[in-house]
């Protein structure tokens, strides 16, 4: 009796390696080929999971928080949190090693006095070969993880000037030459509104939650975009 329910056991295990069945883990870093972010079960709760609406999004058996690629990941960290738990980080970037290409830290500022910590995050970054984001607001911090997965497959000159296309061209020399506004900036807020005209018409907090905007940019860009072009008598007054 022993010997026919190894057997069988045996035939099983064959059968599985034959059929190419793939352990959970294995199953969600495949999934990372598709169009949607894996999402780390330990995420669940997390308020940036419904800014997440433009790309689809499933949680996965993964180390890292986000994988938004084949070799890209999100490890997510609260800077609240990392004063309270410090250790927290370091045993979260030895677990995960170098299994991503690119492996990036994207901390959500939740603290009024958040640069102490930043100076020690911005070491530990360094140290561990991680890339540094920062977001102020559970809907920047969706944005961002979209945002990585919106632009997977798409070449590295998506982000270049097109020589051929001169209109483009000098729209991007005209909102780079806003004070704090470079041409990376600008580029990509031409990719998601098209047009200037459509910029312009955009609030400050939505233009503030654009990657790589933030409040600051968005303040200076929108009081650009909406002061006259020709001095009133009562401003040359004052």
């Amino acid at each position: 009796m022993a010997n026919k329910l190894d057997d069988a056991m045996r035939s099983v295990s064959s059968e599985d390696k034959v059929s190419g069945q793939a352990t959970p883990r294995e199953n969600a870093r495949g999934s990372a080929k598709s169009n949607s972010v894996i999402v780390s079960a330990r995420q669940k709760g997390n308020p940036l999971l419904k800014h997440i609406r433009n790309v689809p999004w499933e949680f996965g058996d993964i180390e890292p928080d986000y994988i938004v690629g084949q070799t890209a990941c999100v490890l997510y960290l609260s800077l609240r949190y990392h004063n309270l738990f410090p250790e927290y980080i370091h045993k979260r970037l030895k677990v995960l090693g170098r299994a991503f290409h690119l492996r990036l830290l994207l901390v959500h500022i939740d603290v009024s006095d958040p640069h102490p910590a930043l100076r020690e995050l911005a070491k530990i970054a360094i140290l561990a070969d991680c890339t540094l984001m920062l977001a102020w607001s559970p809907e920047e911090a969706g944005r961002y993880i979209e945002t990585y997965k919106m632009y997977e497959a798409k070449p590295p000159d998506v982000l270049l000037e097109k020589s051929d296309d001169n209109v483009f061209g000098k729209l991007v020399d005209c909102l780079s030459s806003v004070k704090s506004i470079n041409r990376p900036d600008a580029i990509k807020l031409l990719a998601s509104f098209q047009t200037l005209d459509k910029i312009a018409r955009v609030s400050k907090d939505e233009l503030s939650l654009h990657p790589g905007m933030g409040p600051h940019k968005a303040n200076r860009l929108h009081q650009v975009l909406h002061q006259p072009f020709i001095k009133s008598k009562k401003m040359e007054d004052k």
